[in-house]
């Protein structure tokens, strides 16, 4: 144990190996400065005093164009005196950098990684002994107890002191770490000074790196992921057994791939629509019948010649529109469908705080109802068959109803992450009091999170019955509400509201899919992959609860 303890650095003893490094680049950095001083330095003095100056409303319009003309003259010169240091300023660096290489690991870091390792085996090596310590005072006093309550009062302490042992061995551990940790990033502060945070892409990596190694923590991870993994080794096993069980089937191949794509690029519609709805810490339990509505409205429009079926009693026939202005009016049909009923259950849940799962239970059976009603629950056949090829062409065996739901993902993530709506809507789903106080209106991010929905579900089963040319009916979209909500949830987007991200969405959306399709591959019955989505949704459900417990 005693060449344990003399291979660990001291405090003193690692700045001492520090210390002629940070030097040597402490001269050059002075050198650097002084060159930066009436260059780049005065140059962002003087652009940050222009950009103030622009925006003050003290001054009148002459004096302010006066002041800044007066500010360009000197930021003309600043940038001048820079150009002519910028070379002299570089070769410094360049010195520097090259010091710091030869250097830096042998001279320091390593020393320190070194005794780090010392450090690490004394906190182990301290701690087992600790608990053999601890154990063998416990049972010489449990010996000498023969009363209940005192073997159960010592039995508490001696749990207490196991924890304390442990707190003990945990702060070492960290300190041990967080040692490691600023040796190497102290390498980077002396470069971040050098070249003013103009890290190279090799540098940011391997920060990224360390920073990632220094912040991991397996419990974390496997609360995060743990369910994808589980997820990829289902998909491997299936992978495996699907050629066993179908003669030499493949699984995942090219084509199997695009058809998983093509069939989840309308449920990326619902999905993205029904998440921010969950973000706001609600859902959406319509989807399904909204789904169904639209098919029916856009098969009734796109059908070519009358109609095979009545709407209360009217049989409808458009083939008298050009085929262009059919496929526009079926859009419009289905979002202002869609729209109106999440409008609907977008201003109960907003005026009067109803909870979602009342006002879309409401939306789902109403929809339901009226459609089934209406068409007498009878399918009304095929659309014409030249407008999936319009719409959805495939080009190169690639079926292009893809970039329909990647322009759906690109549109949604801008909306959620570059503007004004997108943030409000995280910060009424984590805290719609403080939102309120905050000067948000409530009320209109969570209309406008309905009315968001209401577009993307229109989208979403106008293409749908695109891509199965037509077929619509009250009873299609049947369960879809599920694999919307399942998606997000897997997908990370949080019941508790105000934490989701648009690429989990996406991930959660060909999770369910593929699964789903693996399934029907492997021919498992319909009613098992219930099950299957089930228990995931559960998994899912339950992790998400565990973050949210362990975060509060």
């Amino acid at each position: 144990m005693t060449n344990t303890v003399t291979n660990i650095l001291s405090r003193d003893e690692e700045l001492a190996l520090r210390k002629p490094i940070e030097d040597y680049v402490g001269k050059i950095q002075a050198e650097i400065d002084e060159l930066r001083e009436e260059g780049t330095n005065k140059v962002l003095e003087y652009s940050e005093e222009i950009e103030v100056l622009k925006r003050d409303k003290i001054y009148t319009k002459s004096e302010k164009e006066a002041r800044i003309s007066e500010l360009n003259t000197k930021l003309q010169k600043a940038k001048e005196i820079e150009v002519q240091n910028k070379q002299p300023i570089n070769e410094k660096i360049a010195v520097a950098e090259k010091y710091l290489k030869d250097h830096y690991q042998t001279d320091y870091y390593n020393k320190v990684v070194e005794s780090n390792k010392y450090e690490v085996q004394k906190a182990k090596a301290d701690y087992d002994k600790k608990l053999k310590e601890l154990e063998k005072e416990h049972k010489d006093i449990l010996s000498g107890l023969s009363d209940k309550e005192e073997i159960k009062e010592e039995n508490f302490i001696y749990k207490n002191r196991l924890f304390d042992a442990k707190l003990e061995y945990t702060k070492n551990m960290q300190e041990a770490k967080d040692r490691k940790h600023d040796a190497f990033t102290f390498e980077y502060h002396l470069i971040d000074l050098l070249k003013m945070s103009n890290f190279s892409f090799a540098e940011k990596q391997a920060q990224k790196i360390e920073n990632y190694k220094y912040s991991f923590n397996t419990r974390d991870f496997l609360l995060k992921n743990g369910l994808y993994i589980a997820i990829i080794l289902v998909f491997i096993f299936l992978c495996i057994i699907t050629p066993i069980k179908k003669n030499g089937l493949q699984l995942f191949t090219v084509n199997n791939i695009l058809s998983i794509m093509q069939q989840a690029s309308p449920r990326m519609f619902l999905a993205l629509g029904v998440s921010g709805l969950i973000m706001l810490a609600g859902t959406d339990l319509s989807v399904g019948r909204m789904v169904g509505m639209g098919m029916t409205a856009a098969t009734i429009i796109m059908h070519n010649g009358p109609n095979t079926g009545s709407v209360f009693g009217h049989v409808f026939d458009f083939s008298t529109m050009p085929v262009g202005g059919r496929i526009l009016l079926a859009l419009v049909v289905c979002v202002v469908l869609c729209t109106m009923f999440t409008t609907i259950a977008g201003f109960f849940a907003a005026k009067f705080k109803m909870h979602p799962f009342i006002s879309t239970m409401a939306n789902m059976l109403v929809i339901f109802g009226l459609v089934t009603y209406s068409t007498k629950g009878v399918s009304f056949g095929g659309i014409d068959q030249s407008i999936p090829g319009k719409i959805i062409p495939k080009v190169g065996g690639i079926p292009t109803i893809i970039l329909w739901a990647v322009a759906a993902v690109v549109i949604v993530w801008f909306i959620w992450n570059k503007t004004k709506f997108g943030k409000n809507l995280y910060a009424v789903g984590g805290n719609p009091e403080a939102a309120s106080v905050s000067g948000i209106s409530v009320f209109k991010v969570t209309l406008g999170a309905f009315i968001m929905a209401g577009i993307l579900y229109g989208f979403g089963s106008w293409l749908e019955c695109i891509r199965m040319i037509g077929s619509g009916s009250a009873a299609y979209g049947q369960g879809w509400e599920m694999d919307a909500i399942a998606a997000c949830v897997v997908g990370g987007v949080s019941f508790t509201g105000g934490i989701g991200k648009i690429s989990g969405v996406v991930v959660g959306v060909l999770i369910f899919t593929a699964l789903t399709y693996s399934l029907t591959i492997l021919g498992i019955d319909t009613n098992l992959q219930f099950v299957f989505s089930g228990i995931i949704i559960l998994i899912a459900v339950t992790l998400d609860c565990l973050k949210y417990v362990r975060k509060n």
